[in-house]
């Protein structure tokens, strides 16, 4: 999954700035439901991990069921909140 090709799917845009709070809220929403119902560990990681920079993440215990996915958002979060 390209980050790109997220922000052109669920914001209709690669540049989120430009866009009505009212847009981005309908883009999370849309990004929550898929996160729900994604069934694949990777795609799940980066719709989570976006979300997360959205500051829009469910928290990992609902995210994750896997120890090791959880462990790898925390190293995620760790990440980018260094920059």
């Amino acid at each position: 999954m390209h980050f790109d090709d997220q922000l052109q799917r669920y914001f209709g845009t690669t540049d989120i700035d430009i866009l009505p709070a009212t847009t981005i809220e309908a883009g999370i929403d849309r990004m929550r439901v898929d996160l729900g119902l994604e069934e694949d560990r990777g795609r799940r990681f980066a719709l989570w991990s976006l979300l997360y920079l959205l500051g829009a993440a469910p928290d990992l215990d609902v995210a994750f069921e896997d120890d090791a996915d959880r462990e790898a958002a925390r190293n995620f979060m760790d990440l980018t909140d260094q920059t």
